[in-house]
């Protein structure tokens, strides 16, 4: 439990009302109650103000004066609750030291915690204070930073490096081959992948989620990047800083992503193709050619009922007949103009 004072002095924020004031826990305006503290992020929910049961609120300074109970004006409530509930909330492991039937072949710091049934390569490095859960396999020649967590079944393959404070969930694969193979005649000959994979510090990749190695270069995550869950980041990728991948994206080879860009939800982008730092893709969008400037693309085709879709579908085919004679449509146009 902290007061307010106590959130304000690690978290900034000017604190209005009762400093002493205890929090528990964070909740919504709707179901906030005794030792709470609520957050408004969305100005349409603002009349729960005046309705919610919250020990306090995170406001910010243009609503300030909505609400007469202790609060806590900051320009970011939305960023403000979110590491109020990281304090509230602190990652634990449950388990210190090496379990009895972990395999482990590199000698670990006194502050790593490895869980069950985890497996550890040869020429490992591991930061301090880093967590590795039940089942998970690291391979030769791999490194992991300071404070970075496993969740069970991770499985991370050799010579992969991954940053400080990463957060990789269940099922997650980091380091498996690429989709390699050279054509020769009805058999495809598999291409060695001997590429490998950095990820940066602070990055956090979902459950289930796979980044394919180098086939000769590394595949590249960069710093504060956020990874929902399967995800697919394929061989020579290069994923720029604090970037933002939805859940089901798909990335093809040799992919770049420059700074701060956003892939929603089932986005597709097609190999060797590069987006400029700042660029959102909207979910469900196919992305074949480079973008060069930031902005929202939209590629999807909006839903409707089957039969009207279809008509549509079939409008579409005949597009490039139609743009055709609107063309000698004003050619002629034009050659009447002239006569006249």
């Amino acid at each position: 439990m902290l007061t307010l004072s106590d959130i304000a002095a690690q978290l900034g924020g000017d604190v209005l009302g009762e400093r002493q004031t205890a929090i528990r826990r964070v909740a919504t305006l709707a179901s906030a109650g005794a030792g709470d503290i609520a957050f408004l992020a969305n100005r349409k929910y603002r009349g729960q103000l005046q309705t919610t049961g919250a020990a306090a609120v995170i406001l910010a300074p243009a609503f300030a004066d909505e609400f007469a109970g202790p609060r806590i004006v900051t320009a970011n409530p939305y960023a403000y609750y979110a590491r109020v509930a990281s304090l509230l909330n602190p990652v634990r492991a449950g388990f210190a030291g090496v379990h009895p039937s972990a395999v482990v072949g590199s000698p670990l710091p006194a502050s790593a915690a490895i869980g069950p049934q985890v497996t550890i390569g040869s020429g490992v490095a591991l930061g301090e204070n880093v967590v590795i859960h039940a089942g998970c396999t690291i391979g030769d020649g791999v490194s992991i930073g300071d404070g970075s967590i496993l969740y069970p079944r991770v499985t991370i393959y050799h010579g992969c490096r991954i940053g400080k404070r990463a957060i990789l969930h269940s099922g997650a694969v980091i380091g498996a081959d690429g989709f390699g193979f050279a054509p020769e005649g009805r058999e495809w000959i598999k291409i060695p992948q001997i590429g490998g994979v950095v990820i940066g510090d602070d990055v956090e990749i979902g459950a289930n989620t796979t980044v394919d190695r180098g086939a000769l270069d590394d595949t590249v995550i960069g710093d504060g990047c956020k990874i929902d869950n399967l995800v697919q980041v394929a061989h020579n990728c290069n994923i720029g800083a604090y970037s933002v991948l939805a859940g089901c994206t798909g990335i093809a080879g040799s992919v770049t992503l420059g700074e701060h860009c956003i892939v929603g939800g089932a986005g597709m982008i097609s190999g060797h193709v590069t987006l400029a730092p700042g660029t959102t893709i909207s979910g469900g969008s196919l992305v074949m050619k480079n973008i060069t400037q930031p902005g929202l693309y939209t590629s999807v085709f909006p839903i409707d009922s089957h039969d009207e879709w279809v008509r549509n579908a079939a409008h579409i085919r005949r597009l490039s007949h139609l743009a055709e004679r609107v063309s000698e449509l004003e050619k002629k146009l034009k050659e009447i103009s002239a006569n006249d």
